[in-house]
């Protein structure tokens, strides 16, 4: 059976402009649940969308995985007024599918776990759609003073009350068979899937935004461990090997500075099996050449995603983040900083993401960052050395 996601994105936004590419956390909004899609059980997942910028971005950083496809949306299912089915429809006309799954970008706590289990809904409770829910134990009330779920005279204590689902518009499920007959997201035999209590807030507001941005950061901590060995670590390039300047020459080419002793730096995490890997927003000839001299195989140019791009290389290696360190200087790196075992920033680094570091170096981006990051990681891990 052939499973397929959808993400519909509008280009228009009047709550929040351009909300589904503005970055929370470093990463663009949509990015967050395409992620997760990516590395669930789905076969292919279609970013279905009017906003070039979104195309262009998909289009080219996503080249890694053949799961992720773009498709164009049309005027007429991309207005204000138009309706989450009217996409649905237009997308069905033109893919073929056996499940379609509808993920929802201002949900952007959805995990893959949360996507495979809709999918094993599904298939095993042999259902029609399914659509994910929260289980509150709030008390409801009608606008004319009656209770809805419980009798206030008789007031049920929490662990006692059974509460109610609700409906978090994260994540909704069907058969082609469901959505032909019916042309809506749900239909006939419809099962539940349970997600957390956090994930009834969706985006609408800026006030929203603000909230689950926290409520994604607290979530990548808990990622985190400082119990485990570090095996790999991951460094930016502008702000980390060099000071984040550029320079033009008399023919106007590019040119960049990078520190002697950092090189130096790489050399003794390789002698204590530091894997060293580069990643890096620019696509540049300079860095290339740079890494290229610093021996430097594991290099990741024009990475624009890198939390999704560092989440390939871990279950490529068979590792987990607690046994990775991080360093980088802007708000792209933010995510990463938040969910490795070692988040570390240089000393010039901007302002809110040393905020989230858990090591703040005392030296600067292109003058022995590096080489003092290396040095901390190596003194980090003499701890799990045997002892005799």
């Amino acid at each position: 059976m052939k499973k397929v996601g959808i993400i519909p994105l509008r280009a228009g936004s009047k709550g929040i402009p351009g909300k589904n590419r503005k970055k929370m956390l470093g990463r663009p909004l949509f990015s967050w649940v395409l992620g997760e899609a990516i590395f669930s059980e789905l076969d292919e997942i279609y970013i279905f969308t009017d906003d070039k910028k979104i195309i262009d971005f998909t289009t080219r950083e996503y080249t890694w995985t053949e799961k992720v496809k773009v498709m164009k949306r049309s005027q007429e299912s991309a207005t204000d007024t138009a309706s989450t089915e009217t996409a649905l429809l237009e997308f069905s006309k033109n893919v073929k599918y056996d499940i379609m799954v509808l993920l929802q970008a201002t949900s952007p706590l959805t995990t893959k776990d949360d996507i495979n289990l809709a999918l094993k809904k599904i298939k095993n409770e042999e259902t029609d759609s399914v659509l994910s829910v929260v289980k509150t134990k709030r008390f409801l009330w009608r606008d004319n003073g009656t209770s809805v779920n419980y009798d206030y005279k008789k007031r049920p204590r929490r662990q006692e009350f059974d509460g109610v689902n609700i409906e978090n518009g994260a994540i909704y499920v069907t058969t082609r068979k469901q959505f032909e007959k019916t042309g809506i997201r749900i239909g006939g035999s419809i099962a539940l899937t349970y997600m957390p209590e956090d994930t009834l807030i969706e985006i609408d507001e800026f006030s929203d935004w603000i909230v689950l941005e926290k409520l994604i950061e607290n979530r990548l901590r808990k990622k985190k461990s400082n119990i485990d060995k570090i095996k790999a670590v991951v460094l930016d390039v502008d702000g980390v090997f060099t000071s984040g300047k550029v320079s033009n020459d008399k023919n106007g080419e590019f040119t960049k500075e990078f520190s002697m002793r950092d090189g130096m730096g790489l050399e003794l995490a390789r002698q204590e099996g530091l894997n060293i890997i580069v990643m890096t927003s620019e696509d540049s000839e300079i860095v290339k050449s740079r890494m290229d001299k610093l021996s430097v195989t594991d290099l990741y140019l024009g990475v624009k995603d890198k939390y999704s791009r560092v989440e390939k290389i871990l279950k490529e290696r068979n590792l987990i983040r607690s046994q990775l360190a991080y360093v980088g200087d802007d708000i792209n790196d933010l995510a990463n900083i938040c969910s490795v075992g070692w988040g570390i920033v240089p000393n010039d680094g901007i302002e809110d993401v040393k905020l989230k570091a858990d090591l703040i170096l005392n030296n600067g981006g292109g003058t022995k960052a590096i080489r003092e990051a290396i040095q901390f990681l190596i003194k980090y891990n003499s701890r799990f050395k045997t002892k005799k």
